[in-house]
């Protein structure tokens, strides 16, 4: 059997300051329409453990993440928000021959006038970033709790991402956005260009405030990707319209059988 022809994992990718239960309601959607071989990553500090001399930055991710395509191995169709969507984007540059096909939002991050949102700017300034992450891990729990059902996440998703906000998760914000300082995420965005990608959804949500849906299109033009358009979702679309995402991944997943 081709590895076009087998049956593939459907691999998801989170971001920050998350965990795997962002997908919940997407995995619901997914498995009412017959999608079940799904498996999710969790990246060290974002729900799970990280390892002893952890570097914490770009390369790192991006080595984490094709051991951990290379230990599922088969026919793998990608998929990955916020920073998960950064270490696909950087996985695929260096090893398009691990998956099927990907799916990403953030494609913006790529542009070459993509400017990092005010609170990464924060994280990447020496002392300052610390004083911000220090106040997100001490706060109280119910506190996190609110400002993650703020986002518009379900009670137990929020929950969830409130008590994983710890301090490795501190450590491996400032590690991940200081070595993502610009030109890092251009410089990924050229090595994209020039790699020969599998078939790529772009996902564009219109709302979304941390990367622009005008600079997404254009990235989506220059890569020759599909588009899921996601029109009046902001940066969590998996929970604010998980059967419209759920609608968008089959139709683009069908299309490669």
């Amino acid at each position: 059997m081709s590895r076009d022809a087998a049956p593939s994992t459907k691999v998801f990718v989170h971001g920050n300051p998350e965990v795997d239960a962002i997908w919940s309601l997407l995995v619901a959607e997914l498995g009412q329409r017959g999608v079940d071989d799904i498996v999710l990553l969790s990246p060290p500090g974002f729900g799970a453990p990280v390892p002893v001399g952890w570097a914490g930055d770009v390369a790192a991710y991006r080595a984490w993440l094709v051991g951990e395509l290379e230990r599922i191995g088969g026919t793998i169709d990608l998929v990955g928000h916020d920073w998960g969507a950064g270490h696909v984007f950087s996985t695929i540059a260096q090893r398009p021959d691990l998956v099927r096909s990907f799916a990403a939002d953030c494609i913006g991050l790529l542009h070459p006038d993509y400017v990092w949102h005010d609170m990464a700017q924060a994280w990447q300034t020496p002392d300052v970033g610390e004083q911000v992450i220090e106040g997100m891990v001490c706060a109280p729990l119910a506190d996190r709790i609110a400002m993650f059902s703020s986002f518009g996440a379900p009670a137990d998703t929020a929950t969830a991402m409130a008590e994983a906000t710890n301090e490795d998760m501190g450590c491996c914000i400032l590690s991940l956005y200081r070595s993502a300082a610009q030109p890092a995420t251009v410089a990924i965005g050229h090595a994209l260009r020039a790699a020969a990608r599998p078939p790529m959804l772009a996902i564009i949500a219109s709302e979304d405030p941390y990367v622009s849906a005008a600079l997404g299109a254009e990235v989506a033009g220059d890569l020759g990707a599909q588009r899921l358009s996601l029109d009046g979702c902001g940066h969590w679309w998996m929970f604010e319209e998980p059967g419209l995402a759920a609608d968008g991944l089959v139709a683009f997943w069908s299309d490669l059988e």
